[in-house]
C-alpha cells in the first residue's frame, strides 16, 4: 500500500475536518428525508479531538489529509453484558481514495484505542442502503444486527 499513515487528528485541522463531515452528509442526504435542508453537523470534533473519551483518526498521504473516523466511549443498556462500549463514526474517505483500504486502517487503530481502554465492544451505524459501506464494514469483521425502520405519519 502506499505511504499512508494514520495518527490522531489535530485541531489545526479542524477545517478540513469539518469539510469532510460536510462531504459525509451530503453522501447521507439522499439515504434520509428527514434531515433539515439547512447545513448541520453530525460530531462536535473539536470536543472529540480534545477528549479522553473520544479518538479521532486522519489518513495522511503526504501533507494530504485523505480520510477519517472517529471512536466514542459509550455506556452500554443496563441489558447488555457490557458496561461501555466503543461507537464508531466519522468514517470519511475522500472519493479519489476509496477502495486502498483506507478504511480498515482506520478501524483497526481504533479497535486498538478501544481495547487499549478495556472496552471489547465496538459498534457503528450505516445506512443498509448504503451497499459499498455495509460491504466494507462486512469485510472487516462487523456484522448486520439490528434495522431500524420508520413511518412518516404525514403529521
Amino acid at each position: 500500500m502506499e505511504n499512508i499513515q494514520i495518527r490522531q487528528a489535530r485541531l489545526d485541522e479542524l477545517p478540513t475536518l469539518l469539510a469532510f463531515e460536510q462531504n459525509l452528509i451530503a453522501s447521507e442526504r439522499p439515504l434520509d428525508d428527514t434531515f433539515v435542508a439547512e447545513e448541520f453537523h453530525y460530531y462536535d470534533l473539536e470536543k472529540m479531538i480534545r477528549s479522553d473519551d473520544a479518538e479521532v483518526l486522519v489518513a495522511v498521504l503526504g501533507d494530504r489529509l485523505i480520510a477519517s473516523g472517529n471512536a466514542r466511549i459509550l455506556e452500554g443498556k443496563h441489558y447488555n453484558r457490557f458496561k461501555r462500549y466503543a461507537f464508531l463514526g466519522f468514517m470519511y474517505t475522500e472519493p479519489d481514495m476509496r477502495g486502498r483500504g483506507i478504511n480498515r486502517l482506520i478501524i483497526d487503530a481504533l479497535v486498538v484505542w478501544a481495547r487499549g481502554k478495556g472496552l471489547d465492544e465496538v459498534r457503528l451505524q450505516v445506512y443498509s442502503e448504503n451497499i459499498p459501506a455495509v460491504a466494507a464494514y462486512e469485510k472487516v469483521g462487523f456484522r448486520k444486527m439490528l434495522t431500524e425502520m420508520r413511518l412518516a405519519t404525514g403529521v
